[in-house]
């Protein structure tokens, strides 16, 4: 017997969203299971210092304060709980679950999935020549030139399915995709095996929609002055059927909406293109439709999967070094001339392996109506991979002995405070491993061990080739506007790349669209990308351009120097730039 759609809410979207989103859900419309994620390349990072000091932390703390105080409720309604909050130490938060329930006298059977954990495993793995390549570079692990600190490989579901299957009321993991947390608890609800591939990338789909939280319901939308109550933007929920496709929803009582377009967001938000990997399905985004069926439910059908890759993505990490970031302001007149004098005064007589870099940020007006329309701000980044000659190179102290001796009208900002410690800089290195090096493996209540296969089918497939539309201009009177006009746009990051989509709500305008974002049109709009390699593609049931912007994060979000390190600005940068546009689209 089909068994009714599986409900499934979420209450974190990274580690530091909104505390009482889980509150909020446990509050708002009923749901059978509830998923928490945490986990993103920076997150791994930065969780890694703390399992390093202490093995048996490493996992997301601030979890148990969310869950204790509706331990009761879940175990009186049932509701599952699944989350990749135990970065690296899944054990060692399951462990904590349980001391929180028995202190609350709750019966609750909590499992975690292990194994994603691979940093002991990098030198074995070289020795019988798995190379681990960089994703981007292309250069083996072993020219990486640092010492790993940590090496995740990315789980697929069916651990969490396993646990499920087994009576598990709360399953903990580590570094399973983000997509996993739906499409395991999918799998486990619908009885799906392991090659109902179009099933499975529905869920899939499903899972990329909800697990960033409000990015589905309005937060963080190109056209956030439509949304309703988007001071606090609800969490979404995703109803997904037997077949796998699902409706996305939100809790009645919350603010925010979902749309077509609130949704296409988070579609074409942090992929490569149109093929979607995921360690237990390959995904064809281009064939997912999108309708609204009602207020704030937006059915998602169509998506069609095949048999996952054969390799799945690890992500390691290792130290490069320190960094400290100071600001300062410059007032016109003569900016140019000010920034070369504070930028060859702040350099003078640096510490050996120091390097200072130097970002204006903001343009003075013409004839400022205030002081602040006369203002720009110089950002000064210290770097180095001694952390002692950073200490000595006292970037505060060097920019607060310029009060008296630089450019008229020099200030900081006192009420900051003095600038902080310096900060690690973790350098990020994605590779690929064969999925069947990797021992998943779901721990259950009562100690027994489920030992997960690897796919027993897989399949290589790569990312479509899309021509470039010919350039023809369009006809009719034409109008230069700015592209967000008539564009939405959503950016993300994958390591060192940005992506960026962009797509029109009107089918009216999709043709041009289509033919006037050609990567040719985005290098001229975006001079950043002068030197880089841009991949683009096109969905059109979305009615969307999508483009990997390569290389733009330098080798990720974690080391990069970038004041907008992970690229999320970058579609509301592109959505600003003027194109000329049919007057009758207007």
């Amino acid at each position: 017997m089909t068994r009714r759609a599986l409900r499934l809410g979420t209450f974190s979207g990274y580690l530091g969203d909104r505390y009482t989103a889980i509150d909020e859900a446990m509050a708002g419309d009923p749901v059978d299971v509830l998923i928490g994620d945490y986990l993103a390349e920076v997150t791994l990072a930065a969780l890694s210092f703390r399992h390093r000091a202490d093995p048996d932390r490493g996992y997301v703390e601030y979890v148990l304060d969310q869950l204790r105080p509706h331990l009761p409720a879940l175990a009186e309604r049932g509701t599952k709980v699944v989350t990749n909050a135990g970065g690296f130490s899944p054990a060692g938060l399951a462990a904590a679950i349980r001391a929180e329930a028995a202190r609350a006298g709750v019966v609750l059977s909590v499992a975690h999935v292990e194994g994603d954990d691979v940093l002991s495993r990098l030198p074995d793995y070289q020795a019988r020549g798995h190379l681990l390549e960089n994703l981007d570079g292309g250069a083996p692990l072993s020219e990486w030139g640092v010492e790993p600190l940590a090496a995740n490989a990315y789980l697929g579901g069916w651990g969490i399915a396993a646990a499920l299957a087994e009576g598990a009321d709360v399953v903990v993991c580590g570094r399973v995709t983000d997509a996993s947390l739906v499409a395991g608890p999918a799998a486990w609800w619908h009885g799906w095996s392991r090659d109902d591939y179009d099933a499975l990338a529905g869920a899939v789909t499903a899972g990329h929609i909800i697990e960033c939280g409000a990015h589905a319901t309005g937060g963080n939308f190109s056209g956030f002055l439509t949304v309703p109550d988007n001071l606090v933007p609800g969490f979404p929920i995703a109803e997904i059927e037997a077949d796998g496709s699902s409706v996305i929803t939100k809790h009645g009582r919350d603010g925010g909406m979902v749309t077509v377009d609130t949704v296409t967001a988070q579609l074409v938000y942090e992929i490569q293109g149109p093929v979607y990997l995921n360690p237990d399905v390959t995904v064809h985004l281009d064939t997912v439709q999108l309708a609204q069926e009602g207020p704030d439910r937006v059915r998602l059908t169509g998506a069609t999967g095949s048999p996952p890759p054969p390799t799945t993505k690890v992500a390691a990490f290792a130290l490069l070094g320190h960094q400290v970031v100071g600001t300062t302001y410059v007032t016109a007149p003569e900016i140019d001339a000010k920034v070369d004098l504070l930028q060859r005064q702040l350099s003078r007589d640096l510490p050996e392996g120091v390097e200072l870099s130097f970002l204006r940020l903001g343009t003075a007006a013409e004839d400022p109506e205030t002081q602040w329309d006369a203002t720009v701000t110089l950002r000064v980044l210290a770097t180095s991979q001694d952390l002692d000659a950073l200490t000595r190179c006292d970037l505060g102290a060097r920019l607060g002995s310029l009060y008296l001796q630089s450019i008229p009208g020099f200030y900081t900002d006192v009420a900051a405070g003095p600038l902080g410690k310096p900060r690690a800089r973790v350098d990020y290195w994605p590779a690929l491993l064969d999925q069947r090096e990797v021992p998943v493996r779901t721990v259950l209540e009562d100690g027994r061990v489920v030992e997960i296969a690897p796919p027993a089918q897989t399949a290589v497939v790569r990312q479509p080739v899309h021509p470039e539309p010919a350039e023809e201009p369009p006809s009719g009177p034409l109008r230069r506007v700015p592209l967000g006009t008539l564009a939405h746009a959503r950016a993300g990051d994958k390591g060192g790349n940005s992506n960026v989509g962009l797509w029109v709500s009107d089918p009216r305008a999709w043709p041009w669209l289509r033919a006037a974002l050609t990567t040719a049109e985005l290098r001229r709009l975006l001079p950043e990308l002068k030197d880089l390699e841009v991949v683009r593609h096109e969905l059109p049931h979305l009615r969307a351009v999508h483009f990997v912007l390569r290389g733009l994060l330098g080798t990720g979000g974690s080391s990069n120097t970038r004041v907008d390190p992970v690229g999320k600005a970058v579609g509301e940068y592109l959505r600003a730039k003027h194109v000329l546009v049919p007057e009758e689209l207007l």
